[in-house]
């Protein structure tokens, strides 16, 4: 084929149809990108014709259960995830040389697919609402993370196809959004020297949030980190044939909806629907006037629906971002050949086929909120005064203060402050207010989700604007902050002189990174601290991010609130949740008026305007022009050299992990799960923030503990998600989140269990309640296996694989839940752990199961995907009670890698083979 670039190869689609193996041109775009995968990667043994007839045949509305591999062209990280992942692929390296007893083998561990690492996790907003905030926080971030960095610049000189995109540049998915993805890459084809093959690109990532990129028509999701590793190391992902969802969407955005409230209102409706393993896949004439960065908006939440992918087809849209975003001209001209050439070009016209359909119409979209826990409960702003009402009693307990809020009352006959009705006073800078519940403590701009969304960025830096003119200002236990998704954010604010609006009222750039979304909201003002914690106050969050669950955000905010950039500023202006932001004022300006949110809210047209006239070609071209280089700071970093990682016994970063020591050459077989103890009962929704905080490190905290012993100060603890490179931290942090509310020990909140262990009993053979990491050491010391029992969506959330690998280390080998989150089940299969569900509507408490049991579970080396699995529950009185799950490994190459013990393991086996 004749392309823009020259003429180059390219595996014809509809030459399948012409053969008759299907009709392709009414395939799903997403399903068509697997086929053109299959076709181009067919090799008899990998990937067979069988696989590739399955795709060309595929019956959108009887899928079945057939397997694909799947080989992505690339994986991006970031990292918090991409460390633990290059902790792992050092790991290995030591392991293979000590399976083959040669030094040189080393090498056999590398990437053999383009892997990019993006610095964005790492940044905490420990300075505000100032100048100098950026510079403060910078600084902070290096004298934290050197250690860190200094394993990634080994990196870089060690393995060959990674590249590292240093700290201070911008969040993974907006760099891989703006810079990296190409949406049609080229390659040589093995020792062909022939044209280079065009293909379409496709990623996986080591963060939940790739699924932004299908905004650009890009295929590519979220995996765990150790799904990650096996793509860099060759192998494909196997993967069951997926349902695709058709989202139907017409009309248009009103002047008052954002970006935000749509998909918001998206995730609610199929969340309700169930996508869980699905692709879903926008179409209609809505996607006419949805500009690409509303379409990256809605893609970057497909984990918060539950989807694999959230797919937007490439069409005008996509080649006019290309060229705003400084793509080179002849590779945007190529995309547009090349997918029409091979029907990927969205054409409304054709008559698609989807398992199932749902639609919206864009004028229906309200302005919205999500909170106070998850991403799906959306609360239209009209709503939500009263809505925090009913939450306010029902889901904080707090009857008394929600009463006396929805009836506007204050108690004035109490001789005293009553901190459910009053509030409590609070001095701070020189200040004094009254903080009640409801108070927003944090308003914060933040998240790939919004920051990669010129739209929303602009109406919040208008309001500012407007906000500023009529003399208002945050509320002064409100922290601010601005964390722009990447340098050109910044360049076209500041052109715009919004820059000065935002700051004027208090958001300030914090710094380039995921900061508040990812819990680095640093710490709040200690007097603010005291008050929320002495009189048990329900503080609020309210952020333009992603993720709101519980104890992520900050421990001391309770109630948290997804919503729009200029949302956020309202809220940050009013200071309480606690408000109708339709029908009451925002405040009262320099001459006594009072001010509506009506009054400073943007019009379409004015954003519009700025949007057109300041968001610029030559400002993504200037920012990433020299992208991986980084700062002054970055490249003083000094760093280790040669094949082998230096492993420091003494650091409280970075440790060779124990997943490979004592590796054998074959491995096992599959043997029952008998004597078995619970560790953990939870109910529904439980998150892998649950699982594996990422925030704070407390000082009591067995993890705090950890560190303390090991000479780090307080200040210096920095998250959970900076220290994954240590497993002994990560250990202690399974299941640490102040959140976690256990069963087994009720009445307690955080990582607390019964401890059935001989060690752990107390007097009278009764267990004692203990922290779950001590627990676990018990159990292990006595050689006892350990068992999680869950409700549904267990694992929902981020793609951390240490939630997985936590359990393992913790000794948790089964894990029996109502219903597993896609990427949480896949890591657990890869660590080694079995996930097994209840059948037949049936959950532990129907069963009966309080945890006190001792399990025994029936599996050994013949296991089936999903096949039946029993398991015996034996009673502290003797009695006996079985019960049958299904087996949630899905596919017989997961089989494989259960035996191995996990997809790493069966990885360096193969490699050590002679």
């Amino acid at each position: 084929m004749d392309t823009a670039l020259g003429r180059r190869v390219v595996y014809r689609l509809d030459a399948l149809e012409r053969a008759g193996l299907g009709r392709v041109d009414t395939l799903p775009y997403s399903i068509k990108v697997l086929l053109e995968s299959a076709l181009r990667r067919c090799d008899g043994f990998v990937v067979t014709e069988q696989h590739v007839q399955s795709l060309a045949g595929y019956d959108a509305r009887n899928v079945g259960e057939q397997e694909i591999p799947f080989m992505p062209g690339r994986v991006v990280l970031q990292d918090f995830t991409g460390i633990p992942a290059v902790v792992d692929l050092a790991a290995m390296r030591n392991a293979v040389v000590d399976l083959t007893g040669h030094a040189q083998s080393a090498k056999m561990v590398n990437p053999l697919v383009p892997c990019d690492l993006v610095i964005d996790h790492s940044v905490q907003v420990d300075a505000y609402n100032s100048p100098t905030a950026l510079t403060i926080n910078s600084q902070k971030e290096f004298d934290r993370n050197g250690e860190r960095y200094s394993l990634l610049k080994w990196a870089q000189q060690a393995f060959a196809n990674f590249r590292v995109v240093p700290p201070g540049t911008g969040i993974v998915h907006q760099v891989n959004l703006e810079r990296l993805a190409k949406v049609v890459w080229e390659g040589q084809a093995g020792e062909d020297t022939g044209p280079p093959t065009l293909y379409p690109d496709s990623l996986v990532g080591t963060d939940s949030h790739t699924t932004m990129i299908n905004g650009l028509g890009v295929m590519g999701w979220g995996v765990g980190g150790i799904e990650a590793e096996a793509v860099m190391l060759g192998q494909p992902i196997y993967m069951l044939i997926p349902e695709v969802v058709g989202f139907k969407l017409t009309g248009e955005l009103t002047q008052t909806a954002t970006a935000t409230d749509l998909v918001l209102t998206i995730t609610q409706m199929l969340r309700a629907h169930g996508v869980v393993g699905k692709f879903v896949e926008f179409f209609g004439p809505g996607l006419d006037r949805l500009p690409l960065a509303n379409r990256a908006t809605i893609a970057n939440m497909a984990p918060e629906y539950g989807a694999t992918m959230g797919y937007f087809p490439v069409d005008e849209q996509t080649t006019r971002y290309l060229r705003l975003t400084g793509r080179d001209e002849a590779l945007v001209v190529t995309v547009e050949q090349y997918c029409k050439s091979q029907g990927l070009w969205r054409d409304d016209t054709r008559g698609i086929s989807y398992s199932d359909e749902l639609e919206l119409n864009l004028a229906e979209v309200v302005p919205s909120l999500a909170g106070p826990k998850r991403p799906q409960d959306r609360v239209a702003v009209t709503d939500m005064k009263s809505q925090w009402h009913m939450d306010l009693g029902k889901t904080y307990n707090k009857p008394e203060a929600a009463q006396a809020a929805s009836k506007q009352l204050q108690a004035q006959s109490t001789a005293t402050a009553n901190p459910d009705v009053d509030g409590v006073e609070v001095e701070y800078e020189g200040q004094s207010f009254c903080l009640k519940h409801g108070a927003v403590v944090i308003a914060a701009i933040t998240s790939c989700t919004n920051t990669s969304n010129p739209e929303v960025l602009v109406a919040a830096g208008l309001m500012a604007q407007k906000a500023r003119q009529r003399g208002l200002a945050r509320k002064p236990w409100v922290k601010t902050s601005l964390a722009p998704g990447s340098q050109v954010v910044t360049e076209y604010l500041q052109a715009a002189g919004l820059l000065e609006d935002l700051e004027a009222i208090g958001f300030y750039n914090v710094g380039y990174g995921c900061t508040t979304c990812i819990g680095n909201s640093g710490p709040l003002p200690e007097p603010i601290v005291n008050a929320i914690a002495e009189h048990d106050l329900v503080a609020a969050a309210v952020l333009s991010g992603n993720r709101n669950f519980e104890g992520r955000v900050n421990p001391y905010t309770k109630a948290n609130y997804l919503a729009s950039p200029p949302q956020v500023v309202a809220y940050a202006l009013a200071g309480t949740v606690n408000i109708n932001l339709v029908d009451e004022p925002l405040g009262t300006d320099d001459s006594g008026q009072v001010v509506y949110l009506e009054d400073i809210w943007p019009t379409q047209q004015q954003i519009d305007d700025v949007v057109s006239r300041y968001v610029k070609r030559h400002q993504f071209v200037d920012k990433y022009l020299e992208v991986f280089n980084g700062s002054d700071q970055w490249r003083a970093i000094e760093s280790a050299t040669g094949d082998l990682y230096a492993w420091d016994e003494a650091s409280t970063y970075v440790q060779q992990p124990p997943f490979f020591t004592g590796l054998t050459p074959q491995p096992g077989t599959i043997t029952p799960i008998g004597g078995a103890r619970c560790l953990v009962k939870v109910t529904d929704s439980v998150t892998t923030d649950h699982i594996s905080p990422a925030g704070a490190i407390a000082t009591d905290s067995p993890a705090g503990q950890y560190l303390v012993d090991h000479g780090v100060a307080v200040s210096m603890f920095n998250s959970y998600g900076s220290r994954r490179g240590n497993d002994q931290v990560m250990i202690r942090g399974t299941f640490a989140n102040i959140r976690v509310r256990n069963q087994l020990a009720p009445g307690t909140e955080g990582g607390w269990t019964a401890d059935y262990s001989d060690r752990g009993r107390a007097a009278g053979g009764s267990p004692s309640v203990v922290s779950i990491y001590d627990a676990a050491m018990n159990y292990k010391e006595e050689g006892t296996p350990l068992v999680v029992l869950a409700g549904k969506d267990y694992g929902m959330g981020s793609s951390r694989d240490w939630a997985a690998k936590g359990k393992f280390l913790l000794g948790v080998r089964v894990v029996i839940a109502e219903s597993f989150e896609r990427i949480h089940r896949s890591n657990l299969v890869g660590m080694g752990v079995l996930p097994l569900c209840y059948q037949q509507g049936q959950t532990a408490d129907s069963l009966g199961l309080d945890g006190s049991e001792v399990f025994h579970v029936v599996i050994d080396d013949s296991v089936q995907p999903r096949q039946d699995i029993a398991v015996t529950a034996v009673k502290s009185d003797g009695v006996k009670m079985q019960f049958k799950t299904t087996c949630r490994i899905d596919t017989p190459v997961e089989v494989g890698y259960y035996r191995h013990g996990g997809i790493l393991n069966a990885v360096l086996r193969q490699m050590a083979q002679p």
